[in-house]
């Protein structure tokens, strides 16, 4: 029995938990890159059994799923799976499980944070600018964020720990969301704002919302042209939420600033706009990479292919 543990890109996988459990059952295989393609992809995984993937980093489509001939059990982190074909492999006969959506959204939330402070203040720069000798030298006066409007699309789970560490800042915290009322916006720590204001009154907008046909390119260029001059633009949710073209337009003009953590394409190809973009700050799509996540992720990944291996499948998924 051969198992493939897939997307361990920060070679995380190994500290994150106890494999003393399936080492003695089947030959674990660590794969510590990203594939350059599906035919890669498939060539390095046609011979496992078992595959443990993390969510949102290796694309399983139907295509890919049918030239993996010896596949039997597939458990994914997580439970959402926009990049995998669940239906290809159940009706296969592949066993798919998930696991827990690992930490409670506290460890997104906190880089969404982290994201908004080092674009108003520049960080990344300041940091560059002294590591190279140069001091000040190069580097701009940041804005303070206390007394000024966040903006948060989307006032769920995530969207309202944001709201909370807006109002510890001391900034007034407006919300927009399809479905948000304002009452669920009081509830939820923030003020219920339609749209075109929240777009015309935020100094930043952080997003935090689930990508799904509804959602796709709710800040297309109309809106993008409508926030405020120098605004901030925070996203640690997909970037399917934003038009890529226009955005990077923006950021090139200089009308926008940006926090991102999600690309249209991961990792992010050499040679794609956003790496030279100004008045931008990028992380690696980190925002759940947390060793209290993974830990919890590699946790109930193990006990899944355990009670597959004992011929007791648990926490199976819904192939619809």
């Amino acid at each position: 029995m051969r198992i493939a543990i897939l997307d361990d890109w920060q070679h995380a996988a190994r500290n994150s938990a106890n494999w003393a459990e399936l080492e003695p059952r089947a030959e674990l295989v660590f794969f510590h890159a990203p594939f350059g393609s599906e035919d890669e992809a498939a060539a390095a995984l046609a011979d496992f059994e078992i595959i443990m993937a993390m969510r949102e980093r290796t694309p399983f489509p139907a295509s890919l799923i049918a030239r993996l001939p010896k596949l039997k059990m597939f458990n994914l982190t997580g439970r959402r799976a926009r990049l995998i074909d669940i239906a290809a492999m159940v009706s296969r006969g592949v066993v798919v499980c998930t696991t827990g959506g690992g930490d409670g959204g506290a460890g997104t939330a906190e880089l969404a944070l982290a994201l908004l402070l080092s674009v108003a203040r520049g960080i990344p720069c300041g940091d560059s600018a002294l590591r190279a000798g140069r001091f000040q030298a190069g580097t701009q006066a940041g804005i303070e964020l206390a007394g000024k409007t966040l903006g948060i699309i989307g006032l769920g789970r995530i969207g309202q720990l944001m709201a909370r560490y807006g109002v510890a800042l001391g900034m007034r915290v407006l919300a927009w969301s399809e479905n948000l009322t304002e009452e669920r916006a009081q509830a939820g720590g923030a003020a219920y704002a339609p749209k075109a204001q929240l777009l015309a009154q935020a100094d930043a907008i952080s997003l935090h919302l689930v990508l799904s046909p509804r959602s796709a390119g709710i800040l297309g260029a109309a809106e993008l042209a409508a926030m405020k001059p120098g605004a901030i633009l925070i996203n640690t949710s997909r970037a399917g939420l934003v038009d890529q073209e226009a955005m990077v337009a923006a950021l090139q003009e200089g009308r926008i600033c940006a926090g991102l953590d999600v690309f249209d394409t991961e990792p992010l190809p050499p040679g794609h706009p956003l790496l030279a973009a100004p008045n931008t700050v990028l992380t690696p799509h980190i925002g759940y990479g947390t060793t209290e996540t993974f830990g919890e992720f590699y946790r109930q990944s193990i006990a899944n292919v355990t009670a597959y291996l004992d011929g007791t499948p648990v926490n199976l998924a819904s192939p619809g």
